[in-house]
């Protein structure tokens, strides 16, 4: 199982140079990718090909681009782009989004979300393999009067989904490489999530996907102000549908309680547990939360956890 950590350096006054600076740290720590959100700021598949340039080895994704406000072409532009620019380890993560953030900022009304998802997939799955693409569906439409390949990405661009409710995970599980699902703890996993993608998957005659679960947590003493912390940061998460119901199916009642959040020994425990769910990786977010100090801790403990077999 692979280890990594989602960098997130907006605050900073150059949000490109800090990043890479984090990334080299992470690196540095053994940690084995990098991944980047993607709101209205900073372009993700970007930061992902410069980091990736910048810091040799270190795989780096995006996690993850809403489908709304997109056109697949110019998504497997941007990742046909990044995946030449960092010679194959470039992951393209993509997402449904939320009524909230489609509605507000681009004006478009959040509508069948699944089919847009799923012919979305399927004409980006013609463009990153073939480079060209002769797709007509009831919402999207792609074409390719001229190629749209990129040379140096003829290996295609593995392609994962932030799904979690059983349509979304089984477009997923037909579709695409894997997902990337947020504020699913163990239980979700084990019980809901691997299971129904995986069965996708098999149906579709498709490889065993790909888990890349995305953890909110960090390694500190002091718990209690931690996680008060992190109650308040998550807490935007619980008001959209898909998320408060797998952190009610985690065993969770807010979002902060399915964060990981203790000394080296709590942590490491419960990475495993991910792992024994069927995480084929593990990524933890939110870990400079704490703290400078504890973040170095946090990353220290996950790259020795990622150099073990």
């Amino acid at each position: 199982m692979t280890v990594g950590v989602a960098l997130d350096a907006s605050s900073a006054p150059n949000q490109v140079d800090a990043t890479v600076r984090l990334a080299r740290v992470a690196a540095a720590a053994g940690l084995r990718s990098a991944w980047f959100g993607q709101t209205f700021g900073a372009d993700s598949p970007q930061l992902a090909a410069i980091v990736g340039r910048e810091v040799p080895g270190l795989q780096v994704g995006t996690s993850a681009i809403p489908v709304f406000g997109r056109h697949p072409l110019l998504v497997s532009s941007q990742a046909q782009t990044a995946q030449a620019a960092t010679h194959g380890r470039y992951h393209l993560g993509l997402a449904l989004g939320t009524k909230l953030l489609t509605e507000t900022g681009f004006g478009l009304p959040f509508e069948r979300p699944i089919a847009r998802l799923r012919e979305f997939l399927t004409a980006l799955r013609q463009l990153t393999r073939e480079g060209t693409a002769d797709f007509h569906g009831e919402l999207l439409t792609v074409s390719t009067p001229i190629p749209a390949r990129v040379p140096g990405a003829e290996a295609g661009v593995p392609v994962l989904v932030a799904a979690m409710g059983p349509q979304a995970l089984r477009v997923s599980g037909e579709l695409a490489d894997g997902i990337l699902p947020y504020l699913a703890g163990p239980r979700a996993l084990a019980e809901h999530i691997v299971p129904t993608l995986t069965a996708a998957a098999e149906a579709a005659g498709r490889p065993a996907p790909r888990i890349v679960a995305l953890v909110p947590g960090v390694v500190t003493d002091d718990v209690d102000a931690v996680r008060a912390r992190a109650t308040e940061r998550l807490a935007f998460y619980e008001q959209i549908p898909s998320y408060a119901r797998v952190i009610e199916l985690s065993g969770g009642r807010r979002a902060a309680d399915v964060a990981v959040i203790g000394d080296e020994k709590a942590v490491e425990a419960e990475v495993r547990r991910y792992r024994d769910a069927g995480a084929t990786e593990v990524v933890f977010s939110g870990t400079e939360i704490a703290g400078e100090a504890d973040r170095r801790r946090t990353w220290a403990l996950l790259g020795e956890l990622a150099r073990r077999p």
